[in-house]
């Protein structure tokens, strides 16, 4: 035998021994599933399952990169939770959106996917029961923040359970990929934003048509040879489409921010996240007043933003996101030393904090 076939056998050998424990590790966990049942207890454990990824990119002393075991592990633990009680999560659909992305890379393949028309019906489904997790855009790093998703946290009462930072490439795709056929393109407007540069210099004069989604755009795309969409590359390959150009995106540091909602918020992690919205008294300094508690326990807000209340002329909401979860002394101490000069004041969640690659 010679020392390739040795090699590939010695492969075969560890790929045995690694399906053998997968099965092993799937019937620990029927036994857990088990025990839940009889407990009552939460099958969806978000911060066991990052107490696992943390652990194991730790111990992990390559070659194997941590990225990719990370990919692998999410996988893992979703087929181990499918096995226990299936997650259902809404998402805004239709298939391949950024947002169906988006909550495949946060809960994994093995969950149940619900795609829905609208951001607002993400909300309702969560509100409803319908589905356990919901997943929505929030900002762009280069375009800004969905301001449709900040309305909605006004008018329903559910909670930040997780974010998910994505890379977000975008495509130029049609049915033949030849750019000189192509007479109008579709896109979600976000994603057409954030190509303006490109497509004034490449497509000077093809008119920019809107879509609900870059993934409706794409099924426009697969319709008709003189159309184009902009969309991912996931996209492509649901709706049967060809690359024109890929990654016209302006910024190449392109990157959005998902929230996952749901009824309830997970525990502490030690490296969190919370976000809170409020409306203030119409004062001076009112503002200042409300923020100075922050920086007297020395917590760092990561984000400001403000919209029309839509209640009552030049009232605003504000959002805020800051380091650390509601059960910090120091933070929660804070939050409390605000609430006199609020009109109204919300804690929309505390959750791990999401990287580039979750």
């Amino acid at each position: 035998m010679g020392e390739l076939e040795k090699l590939r056998k010695e492969i075969d050998e560890i790929d045995d021994e690694i399906l053998k424990f997968l099965n092993k590790r799937a019937n620990v966990v029927i036994e857990i599933a088990h025990i839940k049942r009889n407990e009552k207890a939460k099958f969806y454990s978000p911060e066991r399952e990052r107490e696992i990824l943390e652990r194991l990119t730790a111990l992990n002393k390559g070659p194997f990169p941590n990225d990719t075991l990370k990919v692998i592990y999410r996988e893992i633990l979703s087929v181990s939770l499918s096995l226990e009680e299936p997650l259902k999560i809404a998402y805004m659909g239709p298939l391949a959106t950024f947002t169906h992305l988006a909550a495949l890379r946060h809960f994994g393949s093995s969950a149940t996917f619900v795609p829905v028309e609208s951001i607002k019906d993400v909300f309702d489904a969560v509100e409803a029961g319908t589905t356990e997790f919901g997943v929505v855009p929030i900002e762009n790093s280069t375009e800004g923040v969905v301001s449709y998703t900040l309305d909605m946290f006004i008018d329903y009462d559910l909670k930040v359970s997780a974010e998910v930072m994505l890379e977000i490439s975008q495509n130029l795709l049609s049915k033949s990929g030849d750019k000189s056929k192509i007479r109008k393109i579709y896109s979600n407007p976000h994603a057409a934003a954030q190509c303006r540069r490109w497509l004034a210099s490449n497509l000077p004069g093809i008119p920019i048509l809107e879509s609900t989604s870059t993934a409706k755009a794409a099924g426009l795309a697969s319709r008709d040879d003189e159309t184009a969409a902009i969309a991912s590359e996931l996209a492509a390959k649901v709706y049967d489409l060809h690359f024109v150009e890929k990654d016209i995106e302006d910024s190449k540091h392109n990157f959005t921010r998902f929230l996952v909602i749901s009824k309830e918020f997970p525990p502490k992690t030690g490296k969190d996240k919370t976000s809170i919205m409020f409306s203030i008294k119409d004062k001076p300094g009112t503002l200042y007043d409300i923020l100075s508690p922050f920086k007297k326990a020395k917590v760092n807000l990561t984000k400001i933003e403000s919209r029309p209340s839509k209640r009552k002329a030049w009232e605003y909401i504000f959002f805020v996101d800051m380091e650390g979860h509601i059960d910090d002394k120091k933070l929660k101490k804070a939050i409390d030393n605000m609430k006199d000069s609020c009109l109204y004041l919300k804690i929309l969640g505390s959750y791990p904090q999401g990287g580039t690659r979750s």
